[in-house]
């Protein structure tokens, strides 16, 4: 059992301090004969990697088993590229980007930094993208590209 400070609830000090403090408790069962800290640690990098499982299965990797094993194999690889690189973008762009942690990971990042709804022109060799003006995640697709392609600092 873990025991936390709720901070959701605001803590009311007066003269005399707090007089009841608000917790929150985490239980967890384990045979793990590790201290409660490190198997609550290794729990949590565990629930990671299913949460990564789960999203990989509800996307990419729904096309496998394909019965070829080298079809199956270009998957597995595009995959990871993809997803490595996806996540590496939402790092780069937000803190929330960088800490979508549902299932849907890669569905909210597809949806916010790389579908865009956009028109490109083309007038006197420039290529120019019009962005819709009410887009909501217009501002966070700017923020990645400024990020992206800004110059680099001075050493």
């Amino acid at each position: 059992m873990r025991r936390v400070r709720d901070l959701a609830e605001p803590a009311v000090v007066g003269e005399q301090g707090e007089l009841c403090p608000v917790w929150r408790y985490h239980p967890f069962f384990t045979d793990n004969p590790a201290p409660a800290l490190q198997a609550e640690r290794e729990h949590h990098h565990h629930a990671v990697v299913e949460q990564v499982i789960a999203d990989s299965k509800a996307s990419a990797l729904a096309h496998l088993p394909s019965g070829h094993i080298h079809a199956n194999a270009a998957w597995l690889i595009l995959w990871a590229m993809a997803y490595n690189l996806l996540r590496a973008t939402g790092t780069l762009n937000s803190a929330f980007h960088a800490k979508a942690t549902t299932t849907t990971t890669t569905t909210t990042l597809r949806a916010h930094l790389v579908r865009v709804p956009a028109r490109i022109a083309r007038s006197a060799r420039r290529i120019t993208l019009h962005l819709p003006d009410n887009w909501p995640w217009q501002h966070a697709r700017t923020h990645l590209l400024d990020t992206i392609h800004r110059p680099p600092e001075a050493a």
